[in-house]
């Protein structure tokens, strides 16, 4: 601004003295009453105009203020205005900022470009006429915003003509507004996990960040600050190496893009579909990819191109790719190991390794495979099977001794015995035929064994024939018979003459059990 006239005089008088007296410009203004700033300036406003001392005293006031503060210069009419709409869609490539692209735009316009500030006001000023979710800047393949629509579709049973209604999910891309839609039957974690891969098998690729909202399904435990997420988002997250990061809570601005491509999808899709009648869920889905084409390649009003150009441009040059396998979806539940090294599922045993007994662990299961995880490590797998009260064992996963039962069955046993002796067959038939279940006579079957290896085939045969003559065909009497030396005795010394174990019909041989 110029000095006012009526400082005239002090302008002068303050020329003099920095030419004369060769004072320093403190004592100049302290000479005339004045701020040392005011000093500085009229200094550099003569010096600026080549007017010195005693020129100014030649001069008229108003020559002087006409030559220290010339009128400003008509601002030129020639401005280059820049491009804001390519200005918004450079601002979403990696690493791009409004400085550089000043500098780019300087570069062209030359004499013509606006100052930096002046081009930044401008470009702000233009952004805040576009709506929220198109204003909002994302890096290209940075965020994929996910969402189900409030609005169902019907779908008519063939069979019954009952009406089911169809939740339609909704994913935008942060950068270029690219839209997928898809319907599911419920709003179930199979459900958003089963939709999401679908979107990145549809953009082919992966971004960085995941943001749905914070529903039950995907957030085991909503918070606006710590969210944490269930564990089939976790898996999904971990297989393709995506960080989820929910909105907050009550803050819409954190989802707006999805929010926008909610509305759009429906209006442009559900509502032309709105009079069509859908008689499956595939059905329904190959209407929705069919539009889904159409919406993608419309023009945007207020900025270049499309949702399809922009994608090929800013999304997906920056995607990370898909991993070799898609996720395959699986059911989470906990469960404990028991006793017998089993866990249960809808009725059906599953081993796990005998040394994790009464561990806590979680079962993931898919639709042919049960694997038992600790601490997110798997220590089984297993094919799903729906026997229910059967057993699946591996026989690893057994403690040593009852490895070795499972080597024999009860015809393999009862053919052993026989091979000793007819007495030693009738010993270890008893046990198979007087216990609930003939795998709980395996381990005094195989006691005897044992003792067949310590006293000999001949003298077991012995002992059991004894046994047998006092009523008593148990593994125990078999080994204190043995450790006596009773079966030396013979059985005649009890007034038997042959073991009791008579042939008859009713006395099951070995062929019995190789068939049961």
């Amino acid at each position: 601004m110029p000095t006012p006239r009526v400082l005239m005089s002090k302008i002068r008088q303050a020329l003099q003295l920095l030419a004369d007296a060769s004072l320093s410009t403190r004592q100049v203004a302290a000479a005339l009453g004045i701020s040392k700033t005011t000093v500085s300036e009229i200094a550099m406003y003569a010096r600026d105009a080549g007017v010195g001392w005693p020129q100014a005293a030649t001069l008229s006031d108003d020559e002087l203020q006409s030559r220290l503060y010339p009128p400003p210069r008509p601002r030129s009419s020639t401005r280059r205005e820049p491009d804001y709409a390519v200005l918004h869609q450079e601002l979403k490539r990696p690493g791009v900022t409004l400085q550089l692209l000043w500098e780019e735009y300087r570069a062209g316009a030359g004499e013509a470009a606006y100052r930096y500030s002046a081009f930044c006001e401008k470009y702000r000023a233009w952004a805040k006429r576009l709506k929220r979710s198109m204003r909002q800047i994302h890096p290209g393949g940075e965020r994929l915003f996910v969402d189900y629509a409030g609005q169902t579709m019907p779908v008519v049973d063939a069979g019954t003509g009952e009406i089911r209604r169809a939740q339609v999910f909704v994913a935008v891309l942060g950068a270029s507004n690219y839209t997928y839609a898809c319907a599911t039957w419920q709003q179930t974690a199979a459900d958003w996990v089963g939709a999401i891969i679908a979107t990145l098998t549809f953009i082919n690729g992966v971004p960085k960040l995941l943001v749905p909202d914070q529903p039950r399904a995907l957030i085991a435990n909503p918070d606006a600050y710590e969210p944490v997420t269930a564990r089939l988002m976790q898996e999904l997250g971990e297989h393709y190496g995506v960080a989820v990061l929910p909105a907050r809570p009550g803050r819409p601005q954190d989802k707006a893009k999805v929010e926008v491509g909610v509305q759009v999808v429906e209006r442009w899709i559900l509502a032309r579909l709105r009079h069509r009648r859908f008689f499956s869920l595939v059905e329904l889905n190959r209407a929705i990819a069919q539009l889904l084409v159409d919406l993608n390649q419309r023009p945007f009003k207020k900025l270049p191109g499309c949702r399809a150009a922009a994608f090929a441009a800013l999304d997906a040059p920056a995607l990370k790719p898909l991993p070799a396998t898609p996720m395959v979806l699986a059911q989470f539940k906990p469960a404990r190991v028991n006793i017998d090294y089993h866990v249960a599922f809808e009725g059906h045993y599953y081993s796990v390794p005998h040394q994790h007994v009464g561990a806590a662990v979680e079962l993931r299961i898919t639709a042919g495979t049960l694997e038992v995880l600790l601490r997110r490590q798997r220590i089984a797998a297993h094919a799903l099977t729906h026997i229910v009260g059967g057993f699946t064992t591996v026989a690893e996963h057994m403690p040593a001794s009852h490895r070795a039962h499972r080597q024999w069955t009860p015809a393999k046993l009862i053919g052993w015995g026989e091979r000793i002796g007819a007495a030693t067959a009738g010993v270890v038939r008893w046990q198979m035929e007087h216990r609930t279940h003939p795998e709980q006579g395996y381990r005094a079957c195989l006691g005897l064994m044992r003792l067949a290896r310590e006293y000999g085939d001949e003298r077991l045969e012995a002992a059991c024939a004894r046994a047998q003559s006092i009523r008593a065909p148990h593994y125990r009497s078999v080994k204190s018979i043995l450790a006596s030396g009773l079966d030396r005795q013979g059985t005649n010394l009890l007034g038997c003459d042959t073991p009791v174990m008579p042939a008859h019909d009713n006395v099951r041989g070995p062929s019995y059990y190789g068939h049961h």
